[in-house]
């Protein structure tokens, strides 16, 4: 007989979903070598710690629960952000760029813009290596790191599914592909302000350069794009998404989970477009940006553990107050709760996760037992506000700490290897706590 694993699932069975995201915050400030080595066990201990019990007390149902997760959630997340990464690592922008405000003001605000259409990780990828070559002989450089962080890895990315990872496993779940446009008053509010906070501060701090800093870079070489094919190939990859969203041609079934032709279609698209971009691009291009599988494999990794240890606790919150965590459903209701809940989790537990988490809360507390895509669609129809607010704080407030989004630990590590003396944890958050707090109350004024 069938169990409703959310009504019957104890709270206790969400730690290791909190045992693996206080992994990823604290064992690389407490034990970085240790992590860096020996992330992969940790993450296999946590996800088995979760599996193994599952399935002994729920066998089938369990098993079903997991592979549902692994090919309709963790599969098509994985292979889209890997897709972004390595077409992105086949585009080098070559020349010379002074790092002057005006110009890293513009690389920033084309970043903003890109990243809701290749994705934060694409934009990412593409852009921190220009920007790190036009700040190569400025003193003071680390705050324009972060500052892209802030819009390019993280707010721009929210206006289409292809932006960032939270709202690309939204629309799997089924938010309309175009819905997401409707964030543009608020990203676009957010991003203002965020930009001309930057461009007051290094306008600043570019005064204070001593004049053989403020000299543009003799690189030799004019302006231009190698690896300029991939171009083509990230526009593929948003074709693909937006087709997969508008053409539903029937169900196949793969290890006995449903799932829509155009999603498979889709991902087989994007993994062929992957392999294109990697056989195509002359070696030296991405010897020429650094490139290696490094950093996806580490989220790859580390995301197969969240994404199975994290099916307790969405099972739960989708029964609403008939779960385990009723006390939560019941004290987050107003969307600017949501804005704050959703993004202060974000913060720190990774944002793809927790946008799930209280997407699954608003529906459970408002359609308690509807099927999903039903209530997404009731949801953005009678209280579409409500999403927006867990849309939005999970993109926007992934920028407060290195942890809230995948792309940006890849920055930080890319701007170290750069020879840029990025902040620490706490020396990034007093940016945030600083710049984006404020700007995030006074959107909660205006907006929710």
């Amino acid at each position: 007989m069938p169990h409703d694993l959310g009504a019957e699932l104890p709270a206790w069975s969400v730690l290791p979903f909190v045992g693996i995201l206080l992994s990823i915050a604290l064992f690389p400030l407490a034990a970085p070598r240790v992590w860096h080595h020996h992330y992969s066990k940790v993450a296999l201990a946590w996800g088995l710690l979760l599996v193994i019990p599952f399935v002994w007390v729920y066998r089938g149902e369990a098993l079903h629960e997991i592979l549902h997760t692994a090919i309709t959630d963790y599969l098509p997340f994985i292979i889209l952000l890997s897709a972004l990464f390595t077409i992105g690592g086949g585009i080098f922008i070559r020349g010379g760029f002074r790092g002057a405000p005006w110009v890293n003001g513009g690389i920033l605000l084309a970043g903003t813009l890109l990243a809701s259409w290749i994705g934060t990780t694409g934009a990412a990828m593409l852009l921190i290596r220009p920007l790190l070559r036009a700040n190569m002989h400025r003193k003071k450089k680390a705050h324009t790191v972060v500052f892209f962080i802030f819009l390019v890895a993280n707010i721009g990315g929210s206006l289409t599914p292809l932006g960032d990872p939270p709202l690309f496993l939204g629309f799997l779940r089924g938010v309309p592909f175009f819905w997401t446009l409707s964030l543009g008053n608020e990203m676009f509010f957010v991003a203002a302000l965020v930009l001309a906070v930057y461009l007051a501060w290094d306008t600043w701090l570019w005064k204070m350069e001593p004049p053989e800093a403020r000299q543009p870079p003799h690189h030799g070489h004019r302006l231009g794009i190698e690896g300029g094919h991939n171009l083509l190939y990230l526009a593929g990859v948003l074709a693909a998404v937006i087709v997969s969203g508008v053409w539903h041609p029937g169900e196949v079934s793969i290890l006995g989970i449903p799932l829509g032709f155009q999603n498979v279609a889709r991902d087989v698209f994007l993994v062929a477009l992957l392999c294109a971009s990697w056989k195509t691009t002359p070696k030296a291009v991405r010897e020429a940006n650094d490139f290696s599988w490094g950093p996806i494999k580490e989220v790859a990794i580390l995301f197969a553990a969240i994404f199975a240890t994290i099916i307790p606790a969405l099972a739960i919150l989708k029964a609403g107050e008939h779960g385990a965590l009723a006390g939560l459903i019941r004290g987050v209701r107003s969307p600017a709760q949501l804005f704050w809940a959703t993004g202060i989790l974000s913060s720190f537990l990774d944002n793809a996760p927790t946008y799930l988490t209280f997407l699954s809360t608003a529906l459970g507390r408002l359609y308690p037992g509807m099927p999903e895509r039903e209530a997404i669609l009731r949801l953005i129809a009678e209280h579409g506000v409500v999403l927006k607010a867990i849309a939005t704080g999970a993109v926007f407030m992934g920028a407060n700490t290195y942890l809230g989004n995948a792309p940006n630990f890849m920055v930080k590590a890319m701007a170290e290897e750069a020879g840029v003396e990025m902040p620490s944890f706490l020396g990034y958050m007093k940016y945030s706590l600083l710049v984006l707090v404020p700007v995030f109350l006074l959107a909660t004024w205006i907006f929710f």
